[in-house]
């Protein structure tokens, strides 16, 4: 049975009107979104280049989607998308592959400028509070000197600013991951909320444990994201004998890769191996459905997980569509959409930190 969510997190309440506006650049399939609607803010809209978004975004959250590259907004731009009245919030996750420590050939450097230009464009707006999150690896970036610039820019335009580095399974997320975050507000100091003191971390059992059984290449006919991918016959032969939080090193020399077999190969150990039941799982990347991307075989079924087990361990609800219905499924486009998301889980964290710094300034 699925246990019930982390205490730190309550159902989404009735708010009457809505605790501030939203508007999340790089809003991906809607993660962050989802948890500050949640929270009872109203989601005015997201902006991202990827038009595999749109569908997700607008579904689950109420909102609009824009198909913008954000490098080409204004502020103004983004001013004209919040409501006249009511405080104002700007949140987003500029892409980290730049910073990531799955990027080692440092593809795609140059788009480490988005974080600049996100400074750039809460200097225009000046918005009431913003939100940055991002991988940790980003505050080591240039030696930290851009997030150094980043927090200046902030500061010269009146914002008090709190940096963090979460640890995600510490809020009941069952994943072991740490994400970056960044509060800022012109009302005043602002804070994360801090996890729930001796909160027991959230097992992959415990999320998607209740799920059906299938087969490697099948898909459950009563939810079609709940698919795994195939296997060929060696790759069959690896996930059998595999065992949770193992790797290929624990396979007969025959299985063994050529890759691994060589001296610069053998430390690449988190890679073709299972989950364990009774923890989080690794964390999950835009590849978690292919057994031989990382730790992403089943506990016990001799498969990858399957999309749909990817997108509950990223927290998102178990009804959330990343689809249209008619829409025909792409492993890798839905699998990038789960990968990139922020958490649900951590998205209300954020959200609720946020909600608690306006309601103190309520009368400011």
């Amino acid at each position: 049975m699925t246990s019930e969510p982390s205490p730190f997190y309550q159902p989404p309440a009735m708010f009457g009107p809505a605790v501030a506006s939203v508007v999340d650049l790089f809003c991906g399939a809607g993660g962050l979104a989802h948890g500050f609607r949640n929270e009872g803010f109203a989601i005015a809209a997201g902006i991202d280049l990827d038009p595999a978004c749109k569908y997700p975004f607008e579904r689950n959250n109420a909102s609009r989607f824009l198909k913008r590259d954000v490098d080409q907004l204004s502020g103004t731009d983004l001013r004209g998308l919040f409501p006249d009245t009511g405080r104002r919030v700007l949140v987003g996750c500029a892409p980290c592959q730049p910073f990531s420590t799955y990027n080692q050939k440092g593809r795609g450097k140059a788009k480490y400028g988005l974080v600049g230009k996100f400074a750039e464009l809460i200097a225009e707006c000046e918005p009431d509070v913003v939100s940055m999150e991002n991988v940790p690896k980003l505050a080591d970036f240039n030696g930290g000197r851009l997030i150094g610039e980043f927090e200046e820019a902030l500061a010269r335009k009146g914002y008090h600013h709190h940096r963090a580095i979460v640890a995600v399974a510490d809020y009941g997320l069952p994943q072991m991951r740490k994400r970056l975050v960044l509060l800022a507000s012109k009302l005043g100091p602002i804070e994360l909320a801090p996890p729930v003191a001796d909160l027991p971390k959230r097992t992959v059992k415990e999320e998607i444990g209740d799920l059906p059984p299938l087969l490697a290449g099948t898909v459950d006919p009563n939810d079609r994201l709940h698919r795994a991918s195939r296997l060929d016959p060696i790759n069959m032969k690896r996930i059998r004998s595999s065992r949770p939080g193992g790797s290929w090193s624990d396979w007969a020399p025959e299985l063994i890769a050529k890759c691994h077999q060589s001296e610069s190969g053998k430390t690449y150990r988190s890679v073709y191996g299972r989950m364990k039941w009774d923890e989080p799982s690794p964390t999950i990347t835009t590849l978690f459905y292919g057994f031989g991307n990382g730790r992403f075989g089943h506990p016990e079924q001799d498969r990858a997980i399957s999309l749909r087990e990817g997108a509950m361990l990223q927290s998102f609800p178990r009804d959330y569509e990343f689809l249209a219905p008619d829409e025909p499924i792409s492993m890798r486009t839905v699998g990038r959409l789960i990968g990139n998301a922020v958490p649900v889980t951590l998205g209300r964290v954020i959200a609720r930190s946020v909600r608690n710094h306006l309601a103190s300034h309520s009368n400011g």
